[in-house]
């Protein structure tokens, strides 16, 4: 910039005001993400990649918004103000955000279906918004007298932050949909409103120092390939990990609702960390980055199919500590102002491909979880080991020795992590010696951060020991299978019976003992509620019974199915369906072969039936923990109502670990006129009839005909409700959560 220039300008840097923009910004941005996913749960259920695809539609409009940034910063700044006020504006006449109206997507589809929806939804004021971070950086780095402007995205992400955190603790359970939305808008209204203020800030600025400060390139600076490939990875694998985890999590480790709000929060607190002016936290991390990467992947590895907080603290952990780490060392390769855009380009350029590969590509190629040890081996690839490394080779010394000290170590920590893997986990002294084993091999591990390669090496070997050859050979041996909806295993359990799980689910067991091969098992058992439902369908129904089961599973119920009875069975995952058809589970085959399985999202299937279509409505469509609350709504109990006959009834499994749910259908029951009642059915211990714990409530409009359900005992009152009633547009999981079980 010419000194005459800077001599004219007055004007203060007025970094607070830039502050808030950014933070008014972020704080939009992050708001109406799970606002949007919450507006389409009743089309698209609750399975952890439907919030993975709205992610990778987000990381593409912030893409976009990045790009468009970097495209228009090369005008001076009062061109940019126009250009960017007149995309806000445009983007403002699709306020207030409602669901885009598009055809159901056909089985299968889900995975671009998704994507498309929320892009149509909320595109454009996503990439207005999108690009208010990289823009107001530089517009107020074109001050001269301003200071660094990375540290203003630190507080972008501090909006971010505080915008996911307040929809799912403040918005969601205080307001229905349409009051967020319009909230939304109006908060959309102040950012236009504190973008043409941050303009005016900059009004005094001449054309020549704005053309200075829009150069594309620095003197003495470049921008090669090599540190754009180092931006483009650096940005992805916590992008990628972030998704990962929270797939991980949620199919592996602990099915808990709102979980996923902890991944996206701690990536999104991260870039604060890495990006703050004062480097100190960042520095610590950094330092113990590595440790961190070696034990809490082994934990998290280790643990897999294991329900447990220790291992869903030691997933999340992980995900910070790496993001922190691999974001601070982007922060050091950070250009020059005049680049900021570039910069920033590159960097959402990365995220998205993490997300790609996350989102999109994994289900498709994966039958497991696998890019989660991936990711894991990219973090070790590039989390910075510059203050191990000179201080582990002082101690070896010579590099031919260095060599072979590191090979024997990579061997002592594969064969030591094995023989750790095949032990029980013991108590006492026993349980000591065992994590003392466990801190050994770490430190061992730890030897290796010498060089780059010794290091992934060794997190290769931590994972493949402890957990991941035993992944490997069921991928290979083809026992499990990956849909849009989760991953599958079928396999014989130690009494050769035949499991179909889900993560940490257990969606179903059938008996291979002769002549048991048919029995109801798990929450399906004939003492359960819904067997005894089932079980009295000729008494409360005549023998022409009409029956509709929401939820497939292995096909248990169908061997309830009585001569003259009409079962109609609905499954919103082929890959379940797959499973009865190739005669890996033979209760459809044997029990019902003529029953039509409808593919489709059962909510909306059944709006399309006649009315009275049904006399019992049976809802067991949990595929986990982590609950599809579309179909517990006062809009679903109108839906199933209306195909049901006069006299009929709807049963709901609520077995769940996380979440008490009579309440919520107490006050369903309250609101609709219907009567209710609840079975909490514990089998006899020490009995080997597959039977497991199962809660049911039947609900009626005809008090009679409940009662002679009831009639027979073991049946209870509902109790009190608890909490607003749920609906499409307004549904909170907080006031029913049971704070005890998350430990």
């Amino acid at each position: 910039m010419a000194e005459g220039a800077v001599g004219k300008v007055e004007a203060p840097d007025r970094r607070w005001l830039f502050t808030v923009t950014i933070l008014t910004g972020s704080f939009l941005l992050f708001l109406v993400q799970p606002m949007v996913a919450r507006m389409a749960l009743p089309r698209l259920g609750g399975a952890p990649n439907v919030w993975n695809s709205a992610m990778l539609v987000y990381q593409a409009l912030l893409l976009a918004g990045y790009a468009y940034a970097h495209a228009i910063g090369r005008f001076p700044i009062a061109r940019q103000v126009a250009i960017h006020l007149a995309v806000l504006l445009l983007a403002a006449f699709t306020l207030p955000i409602a669901l885009a109206d598009i055809a159901p997507p056909q089985p299968g589809m889900e995975v671009f279906w998704v994507p498309w929806l929320f892009l149509l939804t909320v595109g454009l004021p996503f990439f207005a918004v999108s690009a208010q971070a990289p823009l107001i950086q530089r517009w107020y780095a074109a001050h001269p007298e301003a200071g660094n402007p990375y540290p203003l995205y630190a507080a972008s992400n501090l909006g971010s932050f505080a915008g996911l955190l307040a929809y799912p603790l403040v918005l969601e359970p205080l307001m229905a949909t349409p009051t967020q939305s319009g909230l939304w808008a109006a908060g959309y209204g102040l950012l236009i409103f504190l973008v043409v203020a941050v303009a005016l800030s900059r009004a005094t600025l001449g054309g020549t120092a704005v053309q200075a400060e829009a150069t594309e390139e620095p003197s003495g600076e470049k921008t090669g390939w090599r540190r754009i490939a180092l931006w483009l990875a650096l940005s992805a694998a916590p992008s990628g990990l972030m998704l990962s985890t929270t797939t991980f999590l949620t199919t592996d480790i602990m099915a808990m609702p709102l979980l996923w709000v902890i991944p996206l929060g701690l990536y999104l607190l991260s870039f604060s960390i890495a990006f703050s002016d004062k480097q100190v936290i960042a520095g610590f991390i950094v330092m113990i980055a590595p440790i961190i990467l070696l034990v809490d992947g082994a934990v998290a590895m280790f643990a897999a199919g294991r329900a447990g907080f220790v291992a869903a603290l030691a997933s999340i952990v992980l995900l910070f500590v790496v993001a922190v780490a691999l974001h601070a060392r982007l922060y050091a390769t950070r250009p020059s102002a005049q680049n900021l855009t570039r910069f920033y380009l590159v960097m959402s350029a990365g995220g998205a491909l993490g997300g790609l590969f996350a989102a999109l590509l994994a289900p498709v190629l994966f039958d497991w979880t696998w890019e989660h040890p991936l990711l894991i081996l990219a973090a070790a690839a590039l989390v910075p080991l510059d203050r191990w490394a000179p201080l582990l080779g002082r101690f070896i010394g010579d590099p031919r020795r260095m060599r072979m000290a590191l090979y024997a170590a990579l061997f002592l920590v594969f064969m030591g992590a094995s023989l750790l893997y095949r032990q029980e986990l013991d108590a006492g002294w026993q349980g000591a010696l065992q994590l003392g084993g466990f801190a050994a091999i770490v430190v061992l591990a730890m030897v290796l951060a010498a060089r780059r390669w010794s290091f992934v090496a060794a997190t290769l070997a931590i994972l493949l020991a402890l957990g991941g050859l035993g992944q490997l050979n069921t991928t290979i041996s083809g026992d499990r299978e990956r849909s849009y909806f989760g991953i599958y295993s079928a396999r014989q359990n130690e009494e050769g019976n035949m499991l179909l799980t889900h993560g940490t689910t257990l969606h179903g067991v059938q008996r291979t003992t002769e002549g048991w091969e048919l029995e109801p098992t798990t929450y399906y058992g004939r003492e359960a509620g819904i067997g005894l439902a089932m079980q009295a369908l000729p008494e409360l129904f005549g023998e022409d019974a009409r029956v509709g089961i929401v939820g497939l599973g292995v096909g248990t119920l169908a061997c309830y199915r009585q001569p003259g009875q009409a079962w109609t069975f609905f499954e919103i995952d082929p890959v379940v369906h797959d499973y009865s058809r190739r005669g890996v589970f033979t209760f459809m085959d044997r029990c019902a072969p003529d029953s039509p399985v409808v593919i489709g999202d059962a909510r909306l299937e059944i709006e399309q039936m006649a009315p009275a279509s049904f006399d019992l409505l049976a809802i067991d469509a949990f595929s986990s923990d982590a609950i599809p609350q579309h179909l517990l709504t006062r809009e679903a109990l109108g839906i199933y109502f209306r195909a049901l006959s006069e006299d009929g009834l709807v049963l709901f499994h609520i077995s769940n670990r996380f979440v008490q749910l009579r309440p919520v259908l107490a006050r369903l029951a309250e609101e609709g006129g219907y009567v209710a009642a609840v079975r909490h059915h514990e089998p006899v211990e020490g009995t080997v009839d597959a039977t497991t714990a199962s809660i049911w409530v039947a609900m009626a409009r005809d008090p009679e005909q409940l009662a002679k359900l009831t009639e027979q005992g073991g049946w209870e009152e509902l109790g009190d409700p608890k909490g607003r009633v749920w609906t499409d547009d307004y549904a909170s999981i907080l006031p029913h959560l049971m704070w005890g079980s998350f430990l």
